[in-house]
């Protein structure tokens, strides 16, 4: 099989990725038969505490707008710009706004700030007290990313493969680096992971790179996955999670068709990879790095070492979101709507509740107990695990 299209066209048709990655065979049935739910001891509880709808959710597209939290406060949005800011425990509305631009990414909160990128390729700054716009600013192209910020710099990756640092406060361009992608490509970018002297960015083509904050230049490069197979789906290498690093330097990152690998920071050198196919950010807890795979197994494996610990396949097929943590269970949504609880330490399912039957693509947001997820519909919704 062979695709052709150009950079510009791969912007509106990135789509068809997951189309052939989640065709169907001869007969019709999806390629990973989501497994049926069994029962299961019960021993943790999920409790709505509220709901509400944002707007019209997150559009044909399922444009990645996870919401994000700040303090007391979530925030979120729908795909037509549709931004609101709750209380984060009453669930109160705060405030709402409509915006000019559609929103595309991801939302982070942050230093009184909240940022977006936007389909039209533009990147806004709102006031967290009233939702006002206080700076816009213009990159290379369509952004699915949640930009990321330091002290400093505000971090944004556009499909295209560029990667633009904007000063925090103006928006004012402080430099670009540009990278090459393969002609087909997931639905989805890589969201950098920013800290004040660099940031570490996983690119479509496998390679995950680390850049001076000072000027963009790049300081090292690793290959995470090395495309193999003849057609181009089989070639997919994409790396469309966050790097997770830790306080002793140590890099954690997930790739499709490829590894899960852990780095040394500073240098990019190996201590140790598996082979496990993931588009998912991991969550690391502990000595423990969870990992959801693209066939929807959970899998806990050894932060030093890279041994597998567990692993459930109870959910395979389910299209589960990326893990979230909290209060000793790992939090996930799927396909279908429901919220699943994981042990942390055992790998069993403890609970279980559907929010709604649009489905959840999106990573859901905690806090300490309390778990907030927003599904494809808009309808967002605040949990509490109990005990």
């Amino acid at each position: 099989m062979t695709v052709r299209f150009s950079q510009y066209m791969r912007l509106t048709l990135g789509a068809v990725a997951i189309a052939l990655l989640t065709g169907c065979a001869s007969k019709g049935e999806p390629v990973h038969t989501p497994k049926e739910l069994t029962s299961f001891d019960e021993t943790s509880t999920l409790e709505t505490q509220w709901s509400t709808t944002v707007g019209d959710g997150l559009g044909r597209a399922r444009y990645p707008i996870a919401p994000a939290r700040d303090g007391d406060t979530l925030f979120a949005a729908d795909a037509e710009g549709t931004v609101e800011a709750f209380n984060a425990e009453s669930g109160e509305r705060q405030w709402r706004v409509e915006l000019e631009s559609p929103v595309s990414s991801g939302l982070t909160a942050t230093a009184s700030e909240l940022y977006m990128g936007t389909r039209n390729g533009e990147v806004l700054a709102l006031n967290q007290q009233d939702g006002s716009v206080d700076w816009r600013a213009r990159v290379s192209s369509e952004v699915l990313a949640a930009p990321q910020a330091n002290q400093q710099l505000l971090i944004v990756q556009s499909s295209d493969g560029h990667v633009t640092a904007l000063d925090l406060r103006t928006g004012e361009e402080r430099w670009v680096y540009s990278s090459s992608l393969p002609r087909l490509t997931l639905r989805g970018t890589g969201t950098p992971l920013a800290i004040d002297p660099v940031t570490f960015v996983g690119f479509a083509n496998g390679r995950l790179t680390t850049l001076d904050n000072r000027n963009g230049q790049p300081l090292w490069e690793q290959q995470v996955a090395i495309p193999s197979g003849r057609s181009e789906v089989d070639r997919l290498v994409d790396l469309t999670g966050q790097p997770v690093l830790t306080q002793d330097g140590r890099l954690f990152v997930t790739s499709y068709n490829g590894r899960v690998m852990a780095l040394e920071a500073t240098r990019g050198k190996v201590l140790w990879a598996r082979d496990l196919s993931s588009r998912h950010t991991p969550v690391l807890v502990g000595d423990f790095l969870f990992v959801a795979t693209d066939a929807s197994h959970v899998v806990a494996l050894d932060a030093e070492s890279g041994r597998e610990v567990w692993r459930n396949d109870t959910l395979e097929g389910r299209w589960i979101t990326a893990p979230a943590f909290a209060d000793g269970r790992l939090v996930f949504g799927d396909a279908e709507g429901y919220l699943h609880l994981v042990s942390a330490r055992e790998g069993k399912i403890v609970g279980r509740t559907r929010v709604d039957s649009a489905g959840i693509s999106l990573r859901p947001v905690t806090e300490g107990g309390t778990v907030h997820v927003q599904a494809n519909n808009g309808r967002l919704e605040t949990l509490v695990i109990s005990p």
